[in-house]
């Protein structure tokens, strides 16, 4: 009796944080900002709710544990959201309390990728495959690190 195949799987698990911010850019007049940014460029900055989640996955490899029945602890991966997002950005001032977002616009585009290089130093090396970052329920943000242009 051959044994049986390995089966794969992904994980997802989500969080929400709050966090406020100010959609400004260092690179553009008072003017310019205002023009692209818009109420979103308010000098005293605006809240959201967002909602991050993660899919572990390494592509074609990530497989069932045949002893835990686990891809990965899900007790682990808790810990790695919780140090990589929730306490460097929850009910934080993004542009203020987080030094990444200094010299980085802090649109929801780089939150994901904030959440992504902090979470690809604490996950075992590849198993991470994409973030998504809900900013609102219209406003989403998905980011895979491995995706870049060439120029």
């Amino acid at each position: 009796m051959a044994p049986p195949a390995a089966r794969l799987a992904r994980v997802s698990r989500s969080v929400s944080f709050s966090a406020c911010h100010r959609l400004h850019s260092k690179s553009l007049t008072d003017e310019e900002n205002l023009k692209l940014f818009g109420k979103c460029n308010n000098p005293n900055g605006h809240g959201h709710n967002y909602k991050a989640g993660l899919l572990i996955s390494l592509l074609c490899s990530l497989q069932i544990d045949p002893v835990s029945g686990m891809v990965i602890n899900l007790t682990h991966l808790k810990e790695y959201m919780q140090e990589a997002i929730m306490e460097p950005l929850d009910h934080k001032n993004l542009d203020k309390d987080v030094p990444y977002f200094a010299e980085v616009v802090s649109t929801t585009e780089n939150v994901a990728v904030f959440i992504w290089e902090n979470l690809k130093n604490l996950l075992p090396v590849g198993t991470l495959y994409k973030v998504k970052v809900y900013e609102t329920d219209q406003n989403i943000v998905v980011y895979k690190g491995e995706e870049t242009i060439s120029e």
